[in-house]
């Protein structure tokens, strides 16, 4: 039976891989009337006079809202909200397991911008943080946008920042890389942006089209927004162009496009080609062609770039402090605090990045997070 069997079996052993679990047994009378009704009338009458007071007398102040339309649910497309369901209850289950965050899911079924900003607006008073998921670009951008300027909690879309988040956790040096990431979308967008604010070098993003630069008809309002930032040179051309004398490869695209002979054309440095379940490139081609060190999304081989080392972590704590947001700064420690659980002697070829499964990163990061949010001023405990 391989993983995908595997899985579908399970899923239907488990039907469902979360429940909700009280936190008080009801098991008297005196337990019903603390509970319910009537003593629950004044946790209620207490959050109507102080509107703060519901993050301390509900569990919102320790729950997320993962939320998806099921437009670009994995490697799979627009497959629908409910399609998209097993991946967002995966979701919860790995907040729980690494942050003891509890995270419920939600699948919309519109794709219309507005409706979406609406509903999720609407509920956001049940919840202490939005995980946004699986949204198709251009649209995320402006549903998380509209989302952070109508929402008094963070609101985190994974796919972008989350990605952008774990591969700046990996031993770049931040004063020379001249990275380039194929994928232009909502994670490759977000990378590039991730990297030019941390100080990486001229950072060049591809799409199927080639190379983008300034000044380029046909870009989505993000692509347009990165051009001006990145490209420094101008530079034009495929692919392949672009990766001659590159120090990084970032892949958030589709199987097959690198070759070994690609990779041979650049510096001696790092691919990370994250496609799944097929990277741009396998390991050992990429290896073969020269690269330093290899990364993939993949549980099956070393390094595995993975959101679960970021999202758990970041919003365990924006939580624990009541953050409004979470800012740039917030992100660039993720990353540093995730970088720095390999120590030096830990560094190999193999090892550069934490293990998925390792649970004190999201501590780590958590603390970082939270560090950062009581720095700016955007704490509110």
């Amino acid at each position: 039976m391989n993983i995908n069997q595997a899985s579908l079996q399970m899923h239907y052993d488990l039907n469902g891989k979360i429940e909700v679990v009280s936190r008080k047994k009801i098991e008297t009378r005196e337990d019903l009337s603390l509970a319910y009704t009537p003593g629950v009338a004044e946790p209620c009458r207490v959050i109507a006079k102080d509107y703060q007071q519901s993050f301390k007398l509900t569990r919102r102040s320790n729950l997320v809202a993962v939320i998806t339309d099921g437009t670009a649910v994995l490697g799979l497309g627009d497959i629908g909200p409910a399609a998209g369901m097993p991946v967002m209850e995966g979701k919860c289950a790995l907040f729980k397991e690494f942050a003891d965050v509890d995270a419920f899911p939600l699948c919309i079924d519109s794709k219309d911008t507005d409706t979406i900003v609406q509903t999720i607006h609407l509920i956001s008073k049940s919840f202490g943080g939005i995980n946004l998921e699986d949204i198709a670009a251009p649209r995320c951008f402006e549903i998380e946008r509209r989302l952070k300027e109508l929402c008094d909690i963070p609101v985190f879309h994974d796919d972008q920042h989350g990605t952008a988040i774990v591969v700046a956790g990996a031993p770049f040096n931040p004063l020379k890389g001249s990275p380039v990431i194929n994928g232009a979308g909502a994670a490759g967008i977000a990378i590039g942006k991730h990297l030019i604010n941390m100080g990486f070098g001229n950072v060049i993003l591809c799409d199927i089209n080639g190379i983008i630069c300034e000044g380029d008809e046909g870009l989505n309002p993000g692509q347009e927004e990165i051009s001006h930032i990145s490209n420094l040179d101008h530079e034009h051309g495929t692919l392949a162009d672009a990766l001659k004398n590159a120090d990084a490869f970032i892949g958030v695209s589709r199987p097959g496009l690198v070759t070994k002979e690609m990779v041979a054309s650049m510096n001696k440095g790092i691919v990370f080609a994250m496609a799944n379940p097929t990277p741009e490139i396998m390991p050992d081609e990429a290896l073969a062609g020269g690269a330093a060190v290899v990364g993939t999304g993949r549980s099956d081989f070393p390094n595995q770039i993975n959101n679960v080392l970021v999202f758990p972590g970041v919003f365990k704590g924006a939580l624990s402090v009541r953050a409004r947001e979470i800012t740039e700064s917030m992100k660039q420690r993720a990353s540093y605090a995730i970088a720095g659980m390999v120590s030096d002697e830990e560094l190999t070829e193999d090892n550069i990045i934490p293990s998925p499964l390792n649970k004190a990163v999201a501590d780590v990061v958590a603390k970082a997070v939270a560090d950062v949010a009581v720095e700016e001023g955007i704490a509110r405990i």
